[in-house]
Protein backbone atom coordinates (compact mmCIF):
# COMPACT_ATOMS: atom_id res chain seq x y z
CA UNK A 1 0.00 0.00 0.00
CA UNK A 2 1.03 3.53 -0.71
CA UNK A 3 2.58 5.53 2.17
CA UNK A 4 -0.07 8.01 3.62
CA UNK A 5 -0.34 10.52 6.35
CA UNK A 6 -3.76 11.59 7.59
CA UNK A 7 -4.38 14.99 9.26
CA UNK A 8 -7.83 14.97 11.44
CA UNK A 9 -10.28 17.68 12.58
CA UNK A 10 -12.55 16.39 15.11
CA UNK A 11 -15.28 18.39 13.96
CA UNK A 12 -15.20 17.48 9.99
CA UNK A 13 -17.36 14.89 8.58
CA UNK A 14 -16.04 15.83 5.41
CA UNK A 15 -12.41 14.09 3.33
CA UNK A 16 -10.08 15.88 1.16
CA UNK A 17 -7.15 14.18 -0.72
CA UNK A 18 -3.94 15.47 -2.37
CA UNK A 19 -2.80 13.70 -4.93
CA UNK A 20 1.17 14.75 -6.26
CA UNK A 21 2.20 14.75 -9.54
CA UNK A 22 5.12 12.87 -11.12
CA UNK A 23 8.47 13.00 -9.30
CA UNK A 24 7.05 14.64 -6.28
CA UNK A 25 6.11 13.43 -3.49
CA UNK A 26 3.40 14.60 -0.49
CA UNK A 27 5.73 16.87 0.88
CA UNK A 28 4.40 19.49 -2.24
CA UNK A 29 1.52 20.37 0.07
CA UNK A 30 3.03 21.44 2.98
CA UNK A 31 1.55 24.61 2.24
CA UNK A 32 -2.23 23.60 1.82
CA UNK A 33 -2.20 21.27 5.52
CA UNK A 34 -2.65 23.70 8.18
CA UNK A 35 -5.22 25.78 6.28
CA UNK A 36 -6.99 22.53 4.66
CA UNK A 37 -7.30 20.93 8.30
CA UNK A 38 -8.89 23.79 10.22
CA UNK A 39 -12.13 22.61 7.49
CA UNK A 40 -11.12 19.72 6.82
CA UNK A 41 -10.12 15.84 7.26
CA UNK A 42 -6.68 15.47 5.34
CA UNK A 43 -5.29 12.89 3.77
CA UNK A 44 -1.89 12.98 1.84
CA UNK A 45 -0.42 10.11 -0.09
CA UNK A 46 3.04 9.33 -2.11
CA UNK A 47 2.32 7.49 -5.35
CA UNK A 48 4.12 4.25 -6.27
CA UNK A 49 7.85 4.90 -6.41
CA UNK A 50 7.48 8.56 -4.95
CA UNK A 51 8.62 9.97 -1.85
CA UNK A 52 7.99 7.24 0.57
CA UNK A 53 5.98 4.54 -1.14
CA UNK A 54 8.38 1.94 -2.56
CA UNK A 55 7.55 0.06 -5.59
CA UNK A 56 5.86 -3.10 -4.93
CA UNK A 57 7.63 -5.96 -5.47
CA UNK A 58 5.73 -7.25 -8.74
CA UNK A 59 6.89 -3.99 -10.24
CA UNK A 60 11.09 -5.07 -9.97
CA UNK A 61 10.05 -7.13 -12.92
CA UNK A 62 7.63 -4.42 -14.58
CA UNK A 63 9.14 -2.48 -17.58
CA UNK A 64 6.03 0.06 -17.25
CA UNK A 65 2.79 1.49 -15.40
CA UNK A 66 -0.71 2.28 -16.31
CA UNK A 67 -2.98 5.14 -15.33
CA UNK A 68 -4.92 2.68 -14.27
CA UNK A 69 -2.99 0.78 -12.11
CA UNK A 70 -1.56 3.68 -10.43
CA UNK A 71 -5.23 4.96 -9.78
CA UNK A 72 -6.52 1.75 -8.14
CA UNK A 73 -3.27 2.58 -5.79
CA UNK A 74 -5.10 5.50 -4.41
CA UNK A 75 -8.52 3.72 -4.13
CA UNK A 76 -6.72 0.89 -1.98
CA UNK A 77 -5.57 3.69 0.45
CA UNK A 78 -9.41 5.23 0.66
CA UNK A 79 -11.08 1.62 1.05
CA UNK A 80 -8.42 0.98 3.68
CA UNK A 81 -9.25 4.10 5.87
CA UNK A 82 -13.05 3.83 4.61
CA UNK A 83 -13.42 6.82 3.58
CA UNK A 84 -16.47 6.99 1.27
CA UNK A 85 -16.35 10.05 -0.31
CA UNK A 86 -13.59 12.42 -1.09
CA UNK A 87 -13.02 15.92 -2.52
CA UNK A 88 -9.80 15.48 -4.33
CA UNK A 89 -6.90 18.59 -4.84
CA UNK A 90 -4.41 17.03 -7.67
CA UNK A 91 -1.59 19.29 -9.30
CA UNK A 92 -0.24 18.84 -12.43
CA UNK A 93 -0.13 14.81 -13.67
CA UNK A 94 -1.93 14.27 -10.28
CA UNK A 95 -4.52 15.96 -11.74
CA UNK A 96 -4.75 13.09 -14.47
CA UNK A 97 -4.95 10.58 -11.65
CA UNK A 98 -7.71 12.32 -9.93
CA UNK A 99 -10.10 12.28 -13.83
CA UNK A 100 -9.34 8.99 -14.05
CA UNK A 101 -10.73 7.62 -10.82
CA UNK A 102 -13.38 10.15 -11.10
CA UNK A 103 -14.16 8.31 -14.69
CA UNK A 104 -13.89 4.58 -12.17
CA UNK A 105 -15.42 5.80 -9.11
CA UNK A 106 -17.75 8.41 -9.72
CA UNK A 107 -19.59 7.91 -6.34
CA UNK A 108 -16.34 8.67 -4.54
CA UNK A 109 -15.40 11.90 -5.88
CA UNK A 110 -17.46 14.96 -4.41
CA UNK A 111 -15.25 17.46 -6.11
CA UNK A 112 -12.15 18.08 -8.34
CA UNK A 113 -9.47 20.63 -7.68
CA UNK A 114 -7.13 20.61 -10.36
CA UNK A 115 -4.11 22.92 -9.63
CA UNK A 116 -2.16 22.96 -12.98
CA UNK A 117 -3.93 20.66 -14.70
CA UNK A 118 -2.72 19.16 -17.83
CA UNK A 119 -5.60 18.02 -20.05
CA UNK A 120 -3.79 18.26 -23.77
CA UNK A 121 -0.72 17.91 -25.26
CA UNK A 122 0.50 20.42 -27.57
CA UNK A 123 2.84 20.54 -29.95
CA UNK A 124 5.75 21.89 -27.58
CA UNK A 125 4.61 19.02 -24.95
CA UNK A 126 4.75 16.65 -27.75
CA UNK A 127 8.12 17.81 -28.65
CA UNK A 128 9.18 17.27 -25.08
CA UNK A 129 7.82 14.20 -24.43
CA UNK A 130 9.37 12.77 -27.86
CA UNK A 131 12.67 13.95 -26.55
CA UNK A 132 12.31 12.28 -23.32
CA UNK A 133 11.21 9.16 -25.30
CA UNK A 134 14.26 8.98 -27.25
CA UNK A 135 16.94 9.25 -24.75
CA UNK A 136 15.22 8.59 -21.45
CA UNK A 137 17.38 5.06 -21.12
CA UNK A 138 20.67 6.57 -21.88
CA UNK A 139 20.73 10.23 -20.02
CA UNK A 140 20.67 10.14 -17.05
CA UNK A 141 16.94 11.13 -15.73
CA UNK A 142 17.81 14.23 -13.62
CA UNK A 143 19.19 16.03 -16.68
CA UNK A 144 16.12 15.40 -18.32
CA UNK A 145 14.41 16.30 -15.32
CA UNK A 146 15.72 19.47 -14.94
CA UNK A 147 15.17 20.22 -18.62
CA UNK A 148 11.47 19.46 -18.34
CA UNK A 149 11.16 21.87 -15.44
CA UNK A 150 13.01 24.26 -16.86
CA UNK A 151 10.91 24.37 -19.70
CA UNK A 152 7.47 23.61 -17.99
CA UNK A 153 8.39 26.81 -15.15
CA UNK A 154 10.78 28.49 -17.15
CA UNK A 155 10.56 32.21 -15.22
CA UNK A 156 12.28 33.65 -12.51
CA UNK A 157 9.32 33.64 -9.97
CA UNK A 158 8.71 30.13 -11.08
CA UNK A 159 12.61 29.02 -9.57
CA UNK A 160 10.75 27.91 -5.92
CA UNK A 161 8.73 25.43 -7.28
CA UNK A 162 11.68 24.11 -10.19
CA UNK A 163 13.41 23.43 -7.31
CA UNK A 164 11.35 21.70 -4.93
CA UNK A 165 10.11 19.21 -7.44
CA UNK A 166 13.81 18.85 -8.65
CA UNK A 167 14.64 18.11 -5.43
CA UNK A 168 11.89 15.51 -4.60
CA UNK A 169 13.05 13.82 -7.83
CA UNK A 170 16.27 13.15 -6.90
CA UNK A 171 14.55 10.34 -4.56
CA UNK A 172 13.39 8.36 -7.10
CA UNK A 173 15.89 6.50 -9.61
CA UNK A 174 16.47 5.82 -13.62
CA UNK A 175 14.46 3.14 -13.64
CA UNK A 176 11.47 4.37 -11.63
CA UNK A 177 11.69 7.30 -13.99
CA UNK A 178 11.49 5.59 -17.15
CA UNK A 179 8.75 3.52 -15.80
CA UNK A 180 6.70 6.74 -15.05
CA UNK A 181 7.84 8.66 -18.51
CA UNK A 182 6.25 5.48 -20.02
CA UNK A 183 2.88 6.35 -18.72
CA UNK A 184 3.24 8.74 -21.92
CA UNK A 185 2.22 6.35 -24.49
CA UNK A 186 -1.12 6.43 -22.89
CA UNK A 187 -1.55 10.14 -22.52
CA UNK A 188 -2.92 11.53 -25.84
CA UNK A 189 -5.98 8.57 -26.07
CA UNK A 190 -6.77 9.06 -21.97
CA UNK A 191 -6.44 13.62 -22.34
CA UNK A 192 -8.88 13.38 -25.33
CA UNK A 193 -11.57 11.20 -23.87
CA UNK A 194 -11.11 13.56 -20.99
CA UNK A 195 -11.41 16.34 -22.66
CA UNK A 196 -14.46 15.21 -24.95
CA UNK A 197 -16.71 13.70 -21.52
CA UNK A 198 -18.32 16.38 -19.65
CA UNK A 199 -18.09 13.87 -16.20
CA UNK A 200 -20.76 16.48 -14.25
CA UNK A 201 -18.53 16.63 -10.93
CA UNK A 202 -17.98 19.88 -9.79
CA UNK A 203 -14.41 20.73 -10.31
CA UNK A 204 -12.30 23.61 -10.10
CA UNK A 205 -9.37 24.52 -12.48
CA UNK A 206 -6.54 26.56 -10.48
CA UNK A 207 -4.22 27.64 -13.37
CA UNK A 208 -1.23 30.05 -13.57
CA UNK A 209 -1.26 32.82 -16.01
CA UNK A 210 1.92 31.97 -16.64
CA UNK A 211 1.37 28.03 -17.64
CA UNK A 212 1.95 28.88 -20.82
CA UNK A 213 1.80 25.26 -22.24
CA UNK A 214 -1.35 24.02 -20.36
CA UNK A 215 -3.86 26.81 -19.56
CA UNK A 216 -5.05 27.61 -23.28
CA UNK A 217 -6.17 24.13 -23.15
CA UNK A 218 -8.12 24.30 -19.56
CA UNK A 219 -9.93 27.63 -20.88
CA UNK A 220 -11.10 25.29 -23.96
CA UNK A 221 -12.69 22.61 -21.54
CA UNK A 222 -13.72 25.06 -19.05
CA UNK A 223 -16.04 26.52 -22.12
CA UNK A 224 -17.67 22.90 -22.82
CA UNK A 225 -17.85 21.37 -19.74
CA UNK A 226 -20.51 22.76 -17.69
CA UNK A 227 -19.71 21.80 -14.27
CA UNK A 228 -16.44 23.32 -14.41
CA UNK A 229 -14.95 26.43 -13.19
CA UNK A 230 -11.94 28.44 -13.75
CA UNK A 231 -9.29 30.45 -11.70
CA UNK A 232 -6.50 32.13 -12.92
CA UNK A 233 -3.74 32.93 -10.75
CA UNK A 234 -1.79 36.25 -11.95
CA UNK A 235 1.93 36.63 -11.90
CA UNK A 236 1.90 32.60 -11.24
CA UNK A 237 3.57 29.64 -12.76
CA UNK A 238 2.47 25.85 -13.00
CA UNK A 239 2.72 24.63 -9.70
CA UNK A 240 0.03 27.24 -8.22
CA UNK A 241 -0.27 25.47 -4.99
CA UNK A 242 3.42 26.55 -3.91
CA UNK A 243 4.19 29.97 -5.93
CA UNK A 244 0.66 31.46 -4.77
CA UNK A 245 -0.66 28.79 -1.74
CA UNK A 246 -2.51 31.59 -0.27
CA UNK A 247 -4.94 32.49 -3.00
CA UNK A 248 -4.72 28.58 -4.20
CA UNK A 249 -5.91 27.67 -0.64
CA UNK A 250 -8.54 30.08 -0.05
CA UNK A 251 -9.95 29.77 -3.43
CA UNK A 252 -9.87 25.93 -3.24
CA UNK A 253 -11.27 25.96 0.25
CA UNK A 254 -14.70 27.82 -0.79
CA UNK A 255 -15.28 26.32 -3.70
CA UNK A 256 -15.18 23.39 -1.71
CA UNK A 257 -17.67 25.05 1.02
CA UNK A 258 -19.76 25.66 -1.94
CA UNK A 259 -20.42 21.62 -2.59
CA UNK A 260 -22.42 20.91 0.54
Amino acid sequence: MLNYTTYLNPQATQWVTFVHGAGGSSSIWYKQIRDFQAHFNILVLDLRGHGNSKPKLKDTFSTKYTFDSITNDIVDVINYLKIETSHFVGISLGTILIRNLAEKHPNRVKSMIMGGAIMKLDIRSQILMKVGVTFKSIVPYMYLYRLFAFIIMPRKNHKKSRVLFVNEAKKLYQKEFVRWFKLTSELNPLLRFFRTKDIKIPTLYVMGAEDHLFLPSIKNIVNAHTTAILYVVEKCGHVVNVEQSKLFNTTSINFINTQR
